[in-house]
């Protein structure tokens, strides 16, 4: 695997690949890697004949009170895990790389942007979408793999590619868990163990909104009370938020009879974890 730190050292990488009629899969991450975002990878090498891989923890999507800080970097150990996965280049740019020190230009996904975790991280989704319209104009991806988790990211995304017309298809991956349900996350390891025990509840919740919906319960309203009554039993999570929207508008949805997503964010202890469900 080759590991690059320059944006234009990358696009002569990929230039190369495409020079030989490869097609090309990109999977951005920022680092502290787990089975979830091994998942990508892995539907990236079976969809495209190469894989190309980001580790950039990006400042542009953090407040000011967030942890950018402290966010997991486990860069050595991510390197090991992607070159075993077959992944042939890593770009892992510097934040002086992707951004000079006059950057005063930035992508905004309106409407949606502001809806669900766009809520309570203003700002975020500008900096998520900035981000990766640079990383897509860089690598020039056939495929950008992205997970299910983050389903409002996923929204933010695909309504840019579409409305900026970027060649690039996102391919929507499933969440994945641990054996006794808990969303995969980098920041997973900041919960100590009873934090961890906690955590499940955004799951429990999950499940019980869905089990409702199973038995013909089509109400949003009541599926959200379900959720929410099955949170407010586990007293170490707080809630941010507990939503049945229309998975590609965010927007809330009154009856999940076309189907709809169930999303959910809590603190345990001091980190955020977000959780959702297609129903």
């Amino acid at each position: 695997m080759r590991i690059l730190r320059s944006i234009s050292e990358t696009r002569a990488a990929v230039r190369a690949m495409r020079a030989a009629g490869r097609s090309i899969g990109f999977v951005p991450t920022m680092g502290a890697l787990h089975a979830g975002h091994i998942s990508l990878v892995r539907a990236a090498r079976a969809s495209c004949d190469a894989t190309v891989a980001s580790i950039f923890v990006n400042p542009t999507q953090f407040a000011p009170n967030e942890d950018f800080s402290k966010y997991p970097r486990t860069f050595d150990a991510d390197c090991n895990a992607l070159d075993r996965e077959g992944v042939e280049i890593l770009f892992a740019p510097s934040a002086e790389e992707m951004y000079s020190n006059v950057s005063s230009t930035f992508v905004d996904v309106e409407g949606v942007s502001d809806r669900l975790d766009g809520v309570s991280r203003p700002g975020h989704f500008r900096g998520v979408a900035t981000v990766v319209a640079k990383l897509f104009h860089i690598v020039g991806p056939d495929r950008a793999f992205f997970g299910q988790k983050d389903a409002a990211q996923l929204a933010v995304l695909k309504k840019m590619v579409r409305e900026l017309n970027f060649p690039v298809e996102i391919v929507a991956c499933p969440i994945v868990r641990e054996p006794d349900g808990l969303a995969m996350s980098s920041r997973n390891r900041y919960l100590s163990p009873e934090e961890r025990k906690q955590a499940l509840a955004l799951h429990r919740a999950l499940q019980e909104m869905a089990r409702l919906a199973t038995n013909g319960i089509t109400a949003a309203g009541k599926l959200i009370a379900a959720g929410e009554e099955s949170l407010a039993k586990e007293p170490g999570v707080r809630v941010d938020y507990c939503k049945i929207v229309n998975s590609d508008t965010l927007e809330d949805v009154v009856d999940i009879s076309a189907g709809a997503l169930a999303a959910v964010a809590a603190f345990v202890g001091t980190t955020r974890l977000i959780d959702n469900l297609l129903l």
